[in-house]
């Protein structure tokens, strides 16, 4: 006769992290169905009641999706600090994880890259008939006032290289064992990237040309602007470290939240010295292209 095995849910503990049932990922599926269903409607004008929707259903997949990142990350935080459950393998996972997640953000904006160059390299392209006539075949075009690269982007790149030195520092803080030592420079990180946001908005508030006003312009904003987008995300990915790391969430053992957002504020940092380069350096030289685009599109 056989002998009769036991299967028992017990056994040897693995190292991987099974994480328990939630809510979240279905109510982010809803938020999002929300802002994406209220971006429709508004797009499209539509009318409940003889009154338009407008922006309601777009703030209202927005605030959607923010409660949910809120609650869901707050779970994540109770499984790291409280539960104890992500491991040193979990985290390898989480580090893959983040790594394939800056990767995507630099094919972002690779694209917005790839046709500032398009614009720029090949302002006099005939084909392009309303792109030549609008830049008169030079770039930039003779009817944008640029901002000048060497004024205040100089001083804003000096601001982020500096924020990039205080996080480094905040980073081999933790790895000491500095606990207030991390706190205070995550702190002076934080205002740094605040500073930067505000001379940001100062620069488009002074700019003398609309988003709508040409592909300079478009491309410019595009670029600039969902990095300053960027630069905001990362600010307060810092700042909830910095709280973090006030109620003694980080040691020098267990810090991936925190490194993740330095990983995330050195990226930053990286894209902005090339907009600087590409966009208000290099781009802004003047008699970039052929000139004579424009004659040779009126022969045609």
């Amino acid at each position: 006769m056989a002998e009769e095995i036991e299967y028992t849910t017990t056994g040897k503990p693995h190292p991987y992290h099974l994480v328990n049932p939630s809510v979240w990922p279905l109510m982010g599926a809803v938020a999002g169905g929300i802002f994406a269903t209220g971006m429709v409607m508004y797009m499209h004008d539509v009318k409940i009641g003889g009154a338009p929707v407008g922006l309601f259903g777009p703030i209202l997949g927005v605030l959607s999706i923010l409660a949910v990142m809120f609650f869901w990350w707050k779970d994540v935080i109770v499984e790291s600090v409280v539960e104890k459950a992500h491991t040193e393998i979990a985290a390898i996972g989480f580090r893959y994880g983040m790594l394939l997640f800056i990767a995507s953000e630099v094919m972002f904006f690779v694209a917005f890259f790839w046709a500032f160059f398009d614009a720029s390299l090949f302002s006099g392209e005939v084909k392009q008939f309303l792109r030549v006539e609008y830049t008169s075949g030079i770039w930039p075009p003779p009817q944008v006032h640029i901002i000048e690269p060497f004024d205040l982007p100089l001083m804003m790149t000096m601001i982020l290289l500096l924020s990039g030195t205080t996080v480094t520092w905040a980073h081999h803080a933790i790895i000491e064992g500095k606990q207030a030592e991390m706190t205070k420079a995550l702190g002076i990180t934080v205002l740094l990237g605040i500073i930067f946001l505000i001379f940001q908005a100062y620069e488009y508030h002074h700019a003398e040309f609309g988003f709508k006003d040409g592909i300079y312009p478009s491309a410019f904003y595009m670029a600039t602007g969902f990095h300053g987008f960027h630069v905001l995300v990362g600010t307060i990915f810092l700042a909830v470290c910095w709280l973090r790391s006030m109620q003694g969430h980080f040691t020098k053992e267990r810090h991936f939240g925190f490194e993740a957002a330095a990983w995330y504020w050195h990226f930053v940092d990286v894209v902005w010295l090339f907009l600087f380069i590409a966009i208000y350096w290099w781009g802004n030289k003047i008699g970039i292209g052929d000139p004579s685009a424009l004659t040779q599109l009126a022969g045609h």
